[in-house]
């Protein structure tokens, strides 16, 4: 039987596609970006908080090559970007899912023109990469405090130790 493929999967965005996209969606558009290799708690309670902040969401993952540039470890990250784009899209708080291979996001952040530019407590707004433009055409940057304390880096090591 051949069943239909999931309806998340509409959410995908390749990055050519970004403004367009991005460009249909209600405002405000909240943007975010990282790896979020292993999908935890703190990841969804972040992500949900994020999206509350407007009437969309995009949300804009590294690279698995972005990634191992971050200096995460050898092995990240652990799940392949198609991987985590589909995981992210699977969320009800995101509306899109694009990628970058940069080192930054901010071409991403430049077609998306975004209302609301958020990243996690561990970012002081000042220091988010695509602050000054998103101020500069009148939006809000936001950095939300980590309201639960988890990290994908500390999971990995957990189950490392309990395999050994």
């Amino acid at each position: 039987m051949n069943y239909p493929r999931p309806a998340f999967e509409a959410k995908l965005c390749p990055p050519d596609q970004l403004a367009e996209r991005c460009a249909a969606l209600p405002r405000a558009l909240v943007f975010t970006n990282g790896c979020f290799d292993i999908l935890h708690r703190g990841h969804v309670t972040y992500l949900a908080q994020a999206r509350a902040l407007g009437a969309a969401m995009v949300v804009a993952l590294n690279t698995d090559a972005s990634v191992k540039r971050l200096g995460k470890g050898e092995d990240r990250p652990m799940n392949t970007l198609e991987d985590r784009m589909h995981v992210m899209a699977a969320l009800q708080s995101v509306d899109l899912v694009t990628w970058f291979d940069e080192d930054t996001p901010i071409e991403r952040i430049l077609a998306a023109r975004p209302d609301i530019l958020v990243k996690g407590g561990d970012w002081a707004p000042d220091a988010i990469v695509g602050a000054a433009e998103v101020r500069a055409w009148g939006g809000q940057v936001h950095s939300i405090p980590f309201e639960v304390e988890r990290s994908t880096t500390s999971l990995i090591a957990r189950i490392r130790a309990h395999t050994r």
